[in-house]
């Protein structure tokens, strides 16, 4: 079967051989080698809980047929009294019920099924054909259950999940509900390869050469003992060719599990890097007697990273500096649900904004999102757990740690050691009992767990402090290699003359905090970089990041309820993808290639000003449509890398002031508001070097749509992201007069979500109508299993629809599973 890798922004074809499996309802063929089905379509869906449920001869007829990923709360209303409160950002959440039943072939009798679920939140249990396989409690890691007992073969069979998300507040931030992430059937014979037992590092890269060592577990179910040959290949582009392979007879023991190493030597590698993330295949094979038993295909990197107080982080050699973003796992109007395409866009954006590496605040990520940083060249802190035994919330993660933090911490670093983008393990975040001398002993039984299972990667948490005590701090910072410091920066000179050898990352900071912070990890190589919170805005912990108006309550997020606020306001890009202007200053800070950018700081409204809070930056604008305000002094702010920058407004020049490093890369000049074109222009050695311009908007013409892909796989899984702009005749936005818009879609596609980045606004993201916000919202088509044209049509009240067609296009070669790893 022809699988398809995207590889450095190509595709590769890869053939893998293994078993032909429909991805439908029923599973057809037979084959003696191994497989996986990616088992998200046609799943019964209905909220509530029901008694009998998990049998097979519940009748579901009635329930609602979906596939897979699912979020059932963002589907809901968004309401001041739903349990999930300002955390959870106010939607609803109970208990749910997923089915899905399936044909097993008779001659799959003696062989292994398991199913692999990638995220249930929470309390997923599992039945199948009415047997209970257990309860997994944390949301956030991936859990596989043996099938094979209680299948049926040659028959039918029924998959049933209870999801139980009814007991809040279980999380700090959005949690959705549901299966969010992919679901697979993995289909093994007795003797395997342990799905998470391939472990692949390159401990050796010099002189032109590379040596890849590979760590397999081979799993002997069977009762006799068997001799088989593992044969492993590291394989290139496709012009690239194949390096030599590693062959080795095995003698497996019954019931045992035995782990092979083998080292390849890579001629002239290409290193895997921000700017080139090149990525290998490495290709597992079992054999016995000529018969294939087991493959698996997986991507990795060859690259190097290295920790030292005196060069910082250093990768392939290099130092680099990190310009980091924490993310939370949702993607705005589609909840949690983790599309691979929505999952690839997130880091798309985050790369474009200038970052280059992202915490996964606080839990593990889908392997989506891992597969398109390992692609796309983005580095990770891989974040394990928000708190270990003391609740941060009365139902959250401490209830279950010490009975499942081993198993969760073990999913996280089996199932991702081998993505070359993850640079750190964090295993936890502000922990509520960091001053008892217990913390300690947990850091260190967290971490020990953690490197024996990778020792190539530092392990780090974050801490904080809210009071005066810090130094007290310093042995449970010793329990870690990378000292993760939440906005604390300003100690690390200090600290340094205090614990010399110690390694700093700022794991969270203010948004506005951005030069004083850049000063600091650009200015002393023990502090490794800088995570603001946040890279993007995200759904619940309502209200953080907001500043307010007269009249409107004041008080910072934790302090009361802020309903209709249900999300948080302190990302650098905001809901709908689009990016806000302290996006553009922080990636100047740290990137050549952004030189100049222009906006307008919002002014004070009449009788009264703008107040802001802890996370917040003061309102700030690409505008230059301020009605009502003529004559009025307004605040025009240029981040510039030029030594000057020169205004102009209609041709007149306003001014030339000092910018560059001297002026902390910013100038602000205060100008009387006209209408027109207000133009900002880059000066070095007197010379004009670039120019940004904004122009007024006239009254609103007509709606444009803008998609970002007009072709789409009919996969029933592909997006296309549309946004949606109210323009003026010449085709200036306009960001007053905000319409509600009405959608309408035909064809083989969907409305996913709605959105218009504005936190809040309390209408549901799942429907057909949707208001703009500063002229703007997003629509994300997703498209069936069907080909097609998909047409949008988008209306307003006195305006002319705007229509836009996107081309939903047969997937000829249907992969199980569009990522770059066969295995988990």
């Amino acid at each position: 079967m022809i699988r398809l890798y995207k590889m450095s922004g190509r595709l590769l074809l890869a053939l893998v051989s293994m078993c032909v499996l429909q991805v439908n309802a029923q599973i057809t063929g037979s084959t003696n080698k191994s497989g996986t089905l990616l088992f998200d379509a046609d799943w019964r869906f209905a909220l509530g809980d029901f008694s009998g449920a998990e049998n097979s001869g519940f009748n579901d007829s009635n329930w609602r047929l979906l596939d897979l990923p699912h979020d059932w709360s963002i589907e809901s209303n968004i309401e001041a009294d739903h349990p999930s409160g300002n955390a959870g950002g106010y939607f609803a959440d109970g208990t749910g019920w997923y089915r899905k039943s399936f044909h097993v072939p008779a001659d799959w009798k003696g062989r292994e099924l398991s199913v692999y679920f990638g995220g249930v939140y929470m309390n997923g249990e599992v039945f199948i054909n009415g047997k209970s396989l257990g309860i997994h409690p944390y949301g956030y890691t991936p859990f596989r259950l043996n099938l094979t007992p209680y299948l049926h073969y040659g028959d039918s069979n029924v998959l049933a999940v209870r999801v139980d998300n009814s007991k809040q507040v279980n999380c700090r931030w959005y949690s959705g509900s549901g299966i969010y992430r992919h679901v697979w059937l993995e289909l093994k014979n007795k003797v395997h390869l342990d799905p998470w037992g391939v472990q692949i590092t390159t401990p050796v890269i010099s002189g032109g050469k590379a040596t890849v060592r590979i760590q397999s577990a081979i799993v002997n179910n069977d009762d006799v003992e068997r001799r088989v040959r593992l044969i492993t290949t590291v394989m290139g582009k496709p012009h690239a060719g194949r390096v030599p392979k590693a062959e080795k007879l095995v003698t497996l023991q019954p019931g045992d599990t035995t782990v092979i190493v083998q080292n390849i030597e890579v001629s002239q590698p290409k290193l895997w890097d921000l700017a080139s993330p090149y990525l290998y295949m490495l290709q597992s094979e079992i054999q016995e007697q000529g018969r294939d038993l087991d493959q698996a295909v997986r991507a990795f990197g060859i690259r190097s990273i290295k920790f030292t107080a005196e060069k910082g982080f250093e990768l392939n050699g290099r130092m680099v500096k990190l310009n980091g973003g924490c993310v939370h796992h949702d993607n705005g109007c589609l909840g949690a649900a983790a599309y691979d395409r929505a999952e690839e866009r997130k880091v798309a954006l985050l790369k474009a904004a200038g970052f280059n590496a992202v915490r996964t605040a606080h839990n593990p990520p889908s392997t989506a999102f891992l597969d398109a940083c390992d692609r796309l060249g983005m580095l990770v802190i891989d974040e394990a757990f928000d708190g270990w035994r003391t609740g941060k919330n009365k139902y959250d993660y401490a209830l279950y740690f010490d009975s499942w933090w081993k198993r969760d911490l073990d999913a996280m670093v089996l199932r991702d050691r081998n993505h070359p983008s993850i640079i750190m393990w964090s295993i936890g975040n502000e922990i509520i009992e960091r001053k008892e001398p217990e913390a300690v002993e947990t850091a260190r039984m967290l971490a020990g767990e953690v490197k024996a299972k990778d020792s190539t990667r530092p392990v780090t948490s974050a801490m904080t402090t809210w009071d005066q005590d810090w130094t007290i701090f310093d042995p449970l910072m010793a329990a870690h290699d990378v000292a993760g410091y939440n906005y604390q920066l300003q100690r690390a000179t200090a600290d340094h003359l205090r614990v010399p050898g110690r390694i700093i990352v700022q794991t969270e900071s203010y948004p506005r905090d951005a030069y004083e912070n850049w000063e600091l990890v650009s200015s002393h190589p023990y502090i490794i970089g800088d995570f603001v919170w946040t890279a993007m805005d995200y759904l619940g912990e309502s209200s953080i990041g907001r500043y307010y108006y007269p009249g409107e309550p004041e008080g910072q997020h934790w302090e009361r309820e802020f309903y209709p606020w249900h999300g948080a306001y302190c990302g650098d890009i905001d809901l709908m993808g689009d990016r806000k202007p302290i996006s553009y200053y922080r990636s100047l800070l740290y990137n050549d290639s952004q030189k100049l950018y222009l906006a307008v700081r919002e002014p004070n409204p009449p009788g009264g000003t703008i107040k802001e809070t802890l996370w917040s930056v003061w309102p700030t604008w690409r505008s230059w449509t301020w009605p009502g305000y003529e004559g009025k002094n307004m605040e025009v702010v240029v981040y510039s890398r030029y030594p000057a920058v020169r205004l102009y407004l209609n041709d007149r020049l306003i001014g030339e002031k000092p910018s560059g490093a001297a002026a902390a890369f910013k100038t602000v000049f205060s100008i009387p508001y006209q209408k027109g074109v207000l133009k900002a222009v880059g000066i070095q050695k007197g010379q004009q070097m670039l120019t940004d311009v904004l122009q007024t908007a006239g009254p609103v013409a007509g709606i444009r749509l803008v998609a970002d892909r007009r072709r789409m796989d009919a996969s029933g899984q592909d997006l296309s992201y549309v946004k949606v702009e109210l323009v003026d005749k010449d085709g200036v936005i306009q960001p007053n007069g905000d319409y509600t818009l009405g959608f309408e879609i035909s064809g083989p596609g969907t409305i996913a979500g709605l959105d218009n980045a504005n936190l809040k606004d309390p209408d549901p993201y799942v429907g057909h109508s949707r208001k703009t916000w500063k002229g703007k919202a997003l629509a994300v088509i997703k498209s069936s299993h069907q080909p097609g044209t998909i047409e949008l049509r988008v209306h307003a009240e006195g305006l002319p629809a705007a229509t836009l067609k996107i081309q939903s296009q047969k997937v000829t070669a249907k992969p199980a599973r569009l990522s770059l790893v066969t295995q988990f």
